[in-house]
């Protein structure tokens, strides 16, 4: 009862529970461990996050979690919608600098695997957006860290002007891909 969908980044994944709905609303397992495990996804989340961006064109990202606090996410839109990022930063990598995009949103119910390695960002497109997210390690601020989400040589299309885009300080002051020294190395084997 879960479809899973690959994208051009062959391990970030986009996941969509099924929905069971009636003239009451709808049921659906977010997060099912076992039918997880059987599609192959062996990611142990030990805590789950949730954010309110109020404004429309709120940028939260490019984020990362270095090792050995390094952090798969599993996240999904619980009101509102917003675009979802992941961006390939491990060393050695076919696809290192790459990125891809989904808009994620309470009507679709679709979700994204991000996992360690790739850098994570999204924008808001509706007021009063949710975020809610699982993360396999424990927030670590001494592991924390982040990208800039508009740099050139990444090139993501988040949809908004630089101008409209709302920022965290910590975001407006985010390192360059070029000077990002990555704790991440590719192994190949994924």
């Amino acid at each position: 009862m879960l479809e899973i969908e690959k994208t051009a980044l062959p391990d970030v994944l986009i996941l969509t529970p099924r929905r069971f709905g009636d003239d009451r609303g709808f049921f659906s397992e977010s997060w099912n461990r076992k039918r997880i495990a059987e599609a192959g996804i062996g990611i142990d989340f030990v805590q789950d996050n949730h954010s309110l961006s109020a404004k429309v064109g709120t940028v939260r990202g490019l984020h990362f979690q270095a090792p050995p606090m390094a952090q798969d996410k599993l996240v999904r839109c619980g009101r509102g919608r917003l675009y979802d990022v992941a961006v390939d930063v491990r060393r050695g990598s076919p696809t290192y600098g790459q990125w891809v995009g989904v808009e994620l949103s309470f009507e679709n119910g679709r979700q994204l695997l991000v996992p360690k390695g790739f850098l994570h960002g999204f924008v808001t497109r509706e007021p009063d957006t949710e975020i809610v997210y699982k993360c396999s390690d424990y927030y670590s601020p001494e592991c924390d860290g982040a990208v800039r989400w508009n740099d050139a040589d990444i090139g993501i299309d988040w949809g908004i002007s630089e101008s409209d885009a709302i920022l965290s300080d910590k975001d407006a002051v985010a390192q360059s891909l070029a000077d990002f020294d990555s704790p991440f190395v590719y192994d190949g084997a994924q």
